[in-house]
């Protein structure tokens, strides 16, 4: 393994959300703040590591990220496997995110639609719905967004890197600077 291309692309994709993303990040993390005190929720959906990411977020702000604090209304679209499965069986897989939006989702509400190539037709489908019933919409992918990135309100693109471990990381970044910055101002 060449370990200083490995850190090179760690360091790279560190300094973009640290530098080019963080204007981004601070104003979807308000948009989400004023969500929450208007009494509105968060989804979240993903595949795979973005699942996890969706998971991981819904997580922190559903029970407490770094302080003590009521929680904070936050959905992973991607827990139910009673859900997920009977939607896949009985329509499309493409389907299992944009049905739970469709079910859950008000507007004025969140999506945060994790990607991270930004082409996953069933998280794209999930910012269709959204947009369409008046859902604020967030594309956290990478490269240059996909698909995805034209169907939300808000792109946020990791592009400093084409790997998606690094973009995964770019990812992990960004839910914990929201986790964060949402914490902060909500206790204001």
């Amino acid at each position: 393994m060449d370990w200083d291309r490995f850190a090179e692309g760690h360091l790279d994709v560190a300094h973009e959300v640290l530098t080019t993303l963080r204007p981004t990040i601070e104003a979807v993390a308000a948009k989400m703040v004023a969500c929450l005190k208007q009494g509105g929720k968060i989804l979240v959906c993903g595949n795979g590591g973005s699942a996890a990411d969706a998971q991981h977020f819904a997580a922190e702000l559903v029970n407490r990220f770094q302080c003590e604090r009521r929680p904070y209304a936050a959905i992973a679209l991607t827990t139910d496997t009673s859900i997920l499965t009977a939607i896949a069986n009985d329509y499309d897989y493409a389907q299992v995110f944009s049905k739970q939006v469709e079910a859950l989702g008000r507007s004025g509400d969140i999506l945060l639609a994790i990607s991270t190539s930004g082409n996953a037709a069933n998280v794209c489908r999930a910012a269709e719905v959204a947009r369409a019933s008046g859902i604020w919409t967030v594309a956290l992918s990478g490269g240059q967004g996909g698909q995805l990135a034209g169907l939300a309100h808000q792109p946020l693109c990791v592009t400093s890197s084409t790997v998606t471990a690094r973009i995964q990381e770019g990812h992990g970044m960004i839910v914990h600077a929201l986790c964060q910055l949402i914490e902060e101002q909500m206790a204001d």
